[in-house]
C-alpha cells in the first residue's frame, strides 16, 4: 500500500519550523527512493504517476548550496521569475497531455559503448516494459535551478558509476506560454546528435512533471569560471578554444534549422573532460534549412620544398564546403539576455539567425576582456547602448600597450561580428563557414578539435585519458599521454633508419611524386 510522505505540502506549517520539515520531506523521499530491490519498490509505490515530486518545488530545497542557480543577467522572458513553484496555476496546464510524440528512451546505436548508454541498457533490460521509469533513478543533490525546472544530480539505482542530470519540471507551475518552451525544448533535445551538446538519454512524464534525464557536466559553467581567473578574464589560446567548439556547435543547430538566441558564459556548461556543451534550449525556434555544397578555388602559395618539381609555379586546389544556415528564420519574440540582445531583436522588427552570430561577438568579447561590450549601469542604458549607432570600443590602454599574440585578430573578428546592420555582419550569409575562415582561428583542424587538448584554467578539474591521442589546441600537435609508448616508437625509428639507412639514400628524391590538378607523375 502506498504511504504518502509524513508532511503533505497543503498541511499549515509555521514559518519557525519550515526548514526543518522540508528536510524530513526530504529525506523521506531519499529513504523511498534509496530502496535496492525492484520487488519491493513495486509493492511500496504504484504507478510512477502517483509519486511525491514536491521536492522539487522552491519551498522545498534552499538553493543555498546549490552549484549552479539562476543567474543575475536573465532573459526578458525570464523577467517575472518571481513565480513560486507552489503557486498552482491549475486554470490551464491540468487540462495539458504531456506529447505521446517524444519517445521515452532515445537511443544512439552509434554510442553503444559509451558508459552511459551502456548504464542505460542495463537499466532497461532489467525492466519489465523494456522503459526506464524514475524508480530506476537514485537522486543525490540539487545543482542548480531555472525558469522551468531544477536539475538533479543521479544515478542509477545499483550503479554509482554514470552520473546524470535530472531536469525536472512542474507543469502547474507554468503559463501556458512556458509550457510550449518546455515542449519546445523537449522536441529540439531529442533531436541532438552532437559532442558538443547535450544528449537525452529519457524522457519522463511523472504525473504533472515532465522530467529529461541528460549529461551531467561536474565542472559548472564558463560563466563561474571566469569569475575565479584574475580579472574575470581568460587568455587569448584558452578564448580561442572555447570560441571553436561553441562555434561547431552553433553550426551544428544552424543545420538543422534551429536558432538558439540564448548563447552567453552562464548557458555553456564544462564536462567531465575540459570540452563545453551548450544547454538551455526553451528559447530557441526552428526554421526551414537549405543545404547546400559550396565549390571554390583558392591559390596556394609557392612551394618552398628543396626538392619541389613545381617550385616556381603557383598552385590551384579547389575546396568544397558544406554550408547550411537558416538564413530564411524569421521571429519577432523579444527573447533573450540583455547583454547579448542583437539591434534587430530590441527594435523588434524581427530577427533571424544574425541574432547568435551577435551573441558570439559579445561572448568573445566578454571571455577576453571580462565584461560585455554595451553595459551600462542599468539594462535600459545597456539597451539603449545597443540599439544606437555606435560601434564596439576596446580598452584603450591596452591596446596601445604591448597586446598578447592573437588579440589583434580576436578584435577583428569582433568588430565584423558587431555590426549593428545583420545584413553585414559576418555569418549571416553562410554562417559557421565564413567566421572558421577567419585568422583568429587560423591553425585549427576543425575536423579533429574533439581531440584537442582543452587548456589548463585556474579552478577548472579535467580528468585525462591514459591512452588516448590529444591534440594541442595551440600548436595543433598531436601527443600522446603514454611517454613509454612514444618513447619506444622513437627507438623503433631510429632503429630502422640505422639498418637501412646504408641501403637506401633517405635525403633523395627519386621517389618523390608530384600531385597536380589530379595528375600524378614521377620527378626524374
Amino acid at each position: 500500500m502506498y504511504m504518502s510522505p509524513p508532511f503533505s505540502s497543503t498541511h499549515p506549517i509555521s514559518q519557525s519550523s519550515t526548514k526543518k520539515r522540508k528536510n524530513q520531506v526530504f529525506s523521506f523521499l531519499r529513504r523511498e527512493f534509496d530502496k535496492t530491490k525492484m520487488e519491493e519498490l513495486d509493492t511500496l509505490y504504484p504507478p510512477d504517476s502517483d509519486l511525491d515530486l514536491s521536492f522539487t518545488s522552491c519551498a522545498s530545497i534552499t538553493t543555498t548550496t546549490t552549484d549552479r542557480t539562476l543567474s543575475a543577467r536573465s532573459s526578458l522572458a525570464r523577467s517575472s521569475l518571481t513565480l513560486s513553484f507552489n503557486d498552482r496555476l491549475s486554470s490551464t496546464s491540468t487540462t495539458n497531455n504531456p506529447s505521446t510524440e517524444i519517445p521515452n528512451l532515445h537511443r544512439r546505436p552509434h554510442r553503444k559503448h559509451d558508459p552511459n548508454w551502456s548504464a542505460i541498457k542495463a537499466a532497461t533490460t532489467l525492466s519489465s516494459d523494456g522503459a526506464l521509469h524514475l524508480r530506476h533513478l537514485k537522486l543525490h543533490r540539487l545543482v542548480g535551478s531555472g525558469n522551468l525546472g531544477r536539475v538533479f544530480l543521479c544515478r542509477l539505482r545499483d550503479y554509482d558509476h554514470a552520473n546524470f542530470a535530472l531536469k525536472v519540471i512542474d507543469r502547474d507551475s507554468l503559463t501556458a506560454k512556458k509550457l510550449s518552451h518546455v515542449q519546445t525544448e523537449a522536441e529540439i533535445l531529442s533531436s541532438l546528435d552532437h559532442p558538443f551538446l547535450p544528449t537525452l538519454y529519457a524522457h519522463l512524464e511523472v504525473s504533472h512533471y515532465t522530467c529529461l534525464l541528460i549529461d551531467f557536466c561536474p565542472n559548472g559553467d564558463l560563466h563561474s569560471l571566469l569569475r575565479k581567473q584574475p580579472g574575470n578574464r581568460l587568455p587569448v589560446e584558452s578564448v580561442r578554444f572555447y570560441a571553436a567548439e561553441v562555434l561547431v556547435a552553433l553550426e551544428y543547430l544552424h543545420s538543422l534549422g534551429i536558432v538558439y538566441r540564448d548563447l552567453k558564459p552562464e548557458n555553456i556548461l564544462i564536462r567531465e573532460d575540459g570540452h563545453i556543451m551548450l544547454s538551455d534550449f526553451d528559447l530557441c525556434f526552428k526554421s526551414d534549412v537549405s543545404p547546400k555544397l559550396d565549390f571554390t578555388t583558392r591559390t596556394l602559395e609557392r612551394s618552398k620544398r628543396r626538392y619541389s618539381c613545381f617550385s616556381d609555379r603557383l598552385r590551384e586546389e579547389t575546396v568544397t564546403e558544406f554550408v547550411a544556415e537558416p538564413t530564411g528564420a524569421f521571429s519577432r519574440s523579444c527573447v533573450g539576455t540583455h547583454e547579448y540582445l542583437a539591434p534587430e531583436l530590441i527594435s523588434g522588427t524581427g530577427h533571424g539567425n544574425g541574432v547568435d552570430w551577435w551573441a558570439f561577438g559579445v561572448l568573445l568579447y566578454e571571455l577576453l576582456y571580462g565584461t560585455t561590450p554595451f553595459k551600462g549601469s542599468s539594462k535600459e542604458s545597456t539597451l539603449r547602448n545597443i540599439a544606437s549607432s555606435k560601434g564596439v570600443k576596446f580598452n584603450v590602454e591596452e591596446s596601445r600597450g604591448n597586446e598578447p599574440s592573437g588579440m589583434g585578430e580576436a578584435k577583428d573578428l569582433i568588430e565584423r561580428l558587431l555590426v549593428k546592420d545583420p545584413r553585414r555582419r559576418l555569418g549571416c550569409a553562410r554562417g559557421a563557414t565564413d567566421i572558421k575562415r577567419h585568422p583568429f582561428f587560423a591553425g585549427i583542424k576543425w575536423p579533429l578539435i574533439r581531440t584537442y587538448r582543452p587548456p589548463e584554467v585556474r579552478g577548472l578539474s579535467i580528468k585525462r585519458t591514459k591512452s588516448k591521442l590529444r591534440v594541442s589546441h595551440v600548436t595543433g600537435v598531436t601527443s600522446s599521454s603514454s611517454p613509454r609508448r612514444k618513447c619506444c616508437w622513437w627507438k623503433r625509428l631510429g632503429y630502422l633508419m640505422r639498418i637501412k639507412g646504408s641501403k637506401y639514400n633517405l635525403n633523395s628524391n627519386h621517389n618523390y611524386y608530384c600531385y597536380t590538378n589530379q595528375k600524378v607523375r614521377k620527378c626524374a
